[in-house]
């Protein structure tokens, strides 16, 4: 008898996009040199958009959805990659054109998966997932773009998310003074708990946008564009930084040249999903490093496969605090 595993699959009509969890066996999996059992994957915005069907992130149906997932691999015919290796995947279009994490078995390619690092367990990789993954890759521009501690302020915006939240717990281990912004002000306990210095309401990003505003902060995160990161830009130091990977208020960005020009301002885009396999590997090995795994599991909820689409749907209402572990 050929094994079973439970999977939530989307598919599409005519008349409307489904998603229903359904037994599969690894003949339904799509082409790949390596095989892994899936312990656990997680709900990221795009997962939200995906699942919920609210933007057209799936690209090819009947799909399992998931942009990431850990586990351990079954069957590998790729160079370096032997049964019983713990691996950890984010992006490379898994989720979007390929079957995704939120399934009991998953079959890629060998070259997008990254050996899990010592200090990090496939649970706490899912805790930090494509989100914490991003928030690392965005510190790392920072840094690399000559924003330190002693720089001044570096803001996090949609700091109660998942990218936000990690952002927040890895900056502040680094020595940086971290302002938080929210729109859910009722969680500036949790916040500060993360290491946040200070938390504001992500109103005061919302205002018109001048092309230059008083100067405030030596570096950024942003997870939202639009107006929220406009008003970034026009209050950043002179020659500050803003590591831009979101678009949860929006893709347009009503800003004007003047904070390049005439402040030096830096905007750098982060992509988590085609990132070189290099870089990716250099983000974890910092993660098990400059993370701290006891602030990980105060910004984490696990949950079943069952729970994934009304999760779904509360991430992008913004219902969802830190980050959502799915246990597989």
């Amino acid at each position: 008898m050929t094994d079973t595993f439970r999977a939530l699959r989307i598919d599409k009509t005519d008349a409307c996009q489904t998603v229903a969890i359904v037994d599969l066996t690894e003949d339904d999996l799509m082409e790949g040199d390596v095989t892994v059992a899936v312990a656990n994957s997680t709900v990221n915005y795009k997962d939200g958009l995906a699942i919920t069907g609210k933007a057209p992130v799936v690209r090819k149906f009947p799909l399992i959805p998931g942009i990431d997932f850990a586990g351990t691999v079954t069957a590998s015919t790729h160079a370096g990659i032997k049964p019983g290796d713990k691996v950890v995947l984010n992006g490379w279009g898994v989720g979007e054109s390929h079957n995704g994490g939120l399934a009991g078995r998953a079959r890629v390619k060998g070259d997008w998966l990254v050996p899990l690092p010592e200090g990090i367990d496939l649970a706490h990789a899912m805790a930090i997932g494509t989100a914490g993954y991003t928030a690392m890759l965005c510190v790392m521009a920072l840094e690399e773009q000559g924003v330190e501690p002693g720089s001044g302020e570096v803001l996090v915006t949609g700091a109660a998310g998942g990218v936000g939240s990690v952002a927040v717990a890895l900056l502040a281990k680094l020595g940086f003074t971290v302002v938080a912004s929210t729109g859910r002000t009722s969680e500036e306990a949790y916040l500060k708990g993360l290491g946040a210095s200070t938390v504001i309401d992500r109103a005061e990003f919302a205002t018109p946008v001048k092309p230059l505003a008083r100067s405030r902060w030596a570096g950024a995160v942003d997870v939202a564009g639009s107006t929220t990161l406009a008003n970034v830009l026009s209050q950043m130091n002179y020659g500050g930084t803003v590591a831009a990977c979101g678009l949860a208020q929006g893709m347009d960005l009503p800003t004007s040249v003047a904070p390049f020009i005439l402040r030096g301002a830096k905007l750098i885009g982060i992509d988590s999903v085609m990132c070189p396999k290099p870089r990716r590997i250099t983000a974890w090995q910092r993660l098990a490093r400059d993370l701290d795994m006891a602030k990980l599991d105060a910004m984490t909820t696990h949950i079943g496969l069952d729970d994934v689409q009304k999760a779904a749907a509360d991430i992008l209402a913004g219902k969802i605090r830190g980050r959502l572990v799915v246990d597989l």
